[in-house]
């Protein structure tokens, strides 16, 4: 033992500590929400839309117009609402001090499906405050276990569905790590069971239901082997209740050079990915299908759902001038997620055909980011002249 070690060891022990009964109480607590929400049997249904910021407001409001167009009849009804939830900009998280002012924590509570747009993540050396991510918070205050995004290139032969875990990993407790002393920081990876098993299941029963026949897991659990370990044995586990289903494990390095790989990334369908993995190579996949800004994203919970697009704030183009210029094709692909999770697949489809053929085939307005191009509201409009 080295005394001059102590006091650093002591300290950090004690913030370990804290950190391990905050997880154990986590652990009980997601194994307590047994079912999913059957919207077949609300009375009404909630929407908010929450536009965040830089780009955000710009493209969400775009999307928001086609979700009333389509949504228009159950709204009429009065069996669908759809709120506006305002507050979550940058300026007002930093002045309350919280990745989600609980004013707008409470407005998020009240709705069952969430279309967000994307919010500005503070980092080192930026100048900003440290503010732990809004969407980590609301993956963690709303238990959206299970982000899934879909990359289709059928030119390519490729169809892939990605099933990321959303709320353990590396970034469960990203902004918990240790600074031990000057010299040695720590940081902190989790995996448990009932987050292993749920997000497992959920890909199992996607690739059941959708006639799939592989199903890939991904880890590097060659070297990080409690954690990885643990979450590829539990979705082994899993997928011997689908026999029909084959599973293969692949090591997160060698994926993402088989994804780019023409013969070998058609053979594969479904994946199910630890958080940190998922988040590096979803924007990979999302490259083949023309960039992060035309491929949507779902965030999955038993209680609540919220789906967004998967690019950032782009706050260069808000200082530009630019912000009008945004690309809407990412949070109108999110859109038609929502709605197909909502059981309006009729209207998902309607909105998927209508982008495809804006965005593959008729090209007739472009986005370019910029006055070369048409803005986003022009985008948005032309998109649901062709909703057909």
């Amino acid at each position: 033992m080295n005394d001059k070690y102590d006091a650093y060891v002591e300290a950090a022990v004690g913030k370990y500590r804290d950190l391990m009964y905050e997880q154990l109480e986590r652990a009980d607590r997601i194994k307590s929400v047994k079912e999913f929400t059957d919207y077949d049997k609300l009375d009404k249904l909630v929407i908010g839309v929450c536009g965040g910021d830089g780009i955000g407001p710009t493209i969400t409001a775009a999307a928001e117009k086609i979700l009333r167009a389509l949504l228009a009849v159950d709204i009429n009804k009065g069996k669908i609402e759809i709120r506006t939830i305002d507050g979550l900009t940058i300026e007002n998280r930093i002045a309350c001090g919280k990745a989600i002012p609980d004013d707008v924590m409470e407005e998020l509570y009240k709705c069952h499906v969430i279309l967000k747009g994307p919010t500005t993540t503070p980092h080192a050396g930026d100048g900003l405050p440290n503010i732990e991510s809004a969407n980590v918070m609301m993956r963690k205050k709303l238990d959206l276990f299970a982000n899934v995004r879909p990359v289709k290139v059928p030119a390519q032969g490729i169809d892939w569905t990605f099933f990321r875990e959303n709320t353990e990993g590396s970034y469960a407790v990203g902004s918990k790590g240790v600074n031990v002393s000057d010299e040695l920081a720590v940081d902190f990876c989790i995996t448990t069971t009932e987050g292993t098993e749920r997000i497992a299941r959920l890909a199992y029963e996607f690739a059941r239901k959708n006639g799939k026949k592989r199903v890939s897991v991904v880890t590097k659990a060659n070297v990080i082997k409690t954690t990885d370990g643990k979450f590829l044995n539990i979705c082994k586990k899993i997928g011997e209740e689908y026999p029909e289903i084959t599973t293969d494990e692949w090591f997160i390095d060698i994926m993402t050079a088989k994804l780019v790989d023409e013969k070998r990334r058609r053979d594969f369908e479904v994946f199910i990915l630890p958080n940190l993995y998922g988040d590096i190579i979803t924007d990979e996949a999302a490259e083949f299908q023309g960039g992060v800004g035309t491929a949507g994203s779902a965030n999955i919970g038993k209680r609540y759902a919220m789906f967004e697009a998967i690019h950032g704030s782009a706050p260069r183009m808000v200082e530009e001038g630019r912000a009008k210029y945004a690309d809407p094709c990412s949070m109108l692909r999110a859109t038609a997620m929502l709605l197909s999770h909502i059981g309006k697949q009729d209207e998902a489809d309607r909105l998927t055909k209508a982008l495809d053929f804006c965005m593959l085939e008729d090209k007739r307005l472009v986005i370019t980011g910029r006055d070369t191009g048409a803005t986003c509201e022009q985008y948005a409009e032309y998109v649901r002249e062709n909703l057909k």
